[in-house]
């Protein structure tokens, strides 16, 4: 089966991410599968506009942690030490290039958020051209607080410097609404009219040619870029991987690995656990 599906819908070209058994977490395959339908849709002649969704109950819930931070041992994404950086830096920047081949796309890509888009799910999701979001979906970038740093860098490009640090320096995920206020997301609405807005908009957006489509993405694009967006994105995953091989990086895994990655994450979130220290705030 496969992990990110592809069809065409009139002038609308529709990418799924399917893997609704885990909210289409990451794993080694989908990010390649995501570019190849990416690809597909900007080959179509007949496709205007694409709309990224996700299958299930959540657009994406970031990376598949039962593989990555629950398994023992030595695997992609965390080594044993002396762990080599290039090594690490060649897979995550595999990988958010793939994510950026939303943004590359020549055709405008619209993001459809219902459930969760966070983690490595916000790093998909913000790599579109435009988000609409469910009120009540939850969006943000909880790695921040331990084992991760965002490495499509697209925060401080979609809210600027302040706005991008309350969220990275938090870790929090916010609603719909609140992702719409500052800036975040296109646009939030209920559940119910979620599918409605998102096709209003590709619609609309579908009556235009593509090649005046391409010519103002690559003019908007290219303003983004001149700030220096693909130098932070090295910095970004130089350190994410530092962020997993770092000594709390190691703790978190290693409570992954004894505890589950349910417990690690929620200790992460809540902000229960001194992962210097290595041990629940409660018991310093």
């Amino acid at each position: 089966m496969p992990k990110v599906l592809y069809q065409r819908d009139g002038r609308i070209g529709r990418i799924i991410l399917n893997r609704p058994e885990v909210m289409n977490a990451i794993d080694d395959e989908l990010p390649e599968e995501l570019a190849t339908r990416v690809a597909e849709a900007n080959a179509d002649e007949g496709v205007h506009v694409i709309v990224l969704s996700g299958a299930g109950e959540a657009f994406c819930a970031g990376y598949d942690l039962s593989y990555y931070a629950q398994a023992t041992g030595s695997q992609t994404g965390t080594q044993d030490m002396p762990w080599d950086p290039m090594k690490d830096y060649s897979f995550m920047m595999r990988n958010t290039q793939l994510f950026m081949s939303l943004w590359r796309s020549y055709k405008p890509v619209i993001c459809k958020i219902h459930g969760y888009a966070v983690a490595g799910g916000s790093d998909i999701a913000l790599c579109c051209d435009l988000i609409v979001m469910e009120e009540d979906a939850r969006i943000g970038y909880m790695p921040a607080r331990v084992w991760g740093c965002p490495t499509t860098a697209m925060w401080v490009y979609r809210l600027g410097p302040q706005r991008a640090k309350r969220m990275l320096f938090t870790g929090d995920k916010v609603d719909g609404r609140e992702a719409m206020r500052i800036g975040l997301v296109h646009a939030a609405v209920s559940a119910a009219r979620l599918d409605a807005e998102v096709e209003a908009l590709a619609e609309r957006i579908s009556t235009v040619p593509i090649n005046q489509l391409m010519m103002q993405k690559l003019v908007i694009n290219q303003a983004v870029e001149a700030m220096g967006l693909h130098q932070t994105q090295m910095f970004a995953t130089v350190f994410d991987g530092i962020t997993r091989h770092s000594p709390e990086g190691i703790h978190f895994k290693e409570r992954a690995e004894q505890r589950g990655w349910k417990q690690a994450v929620r200790e992460r979130d809540e902000g229960t656990f001194d992962w210097t220290a290595n041990r629940p705030f409660e018991d310093s």
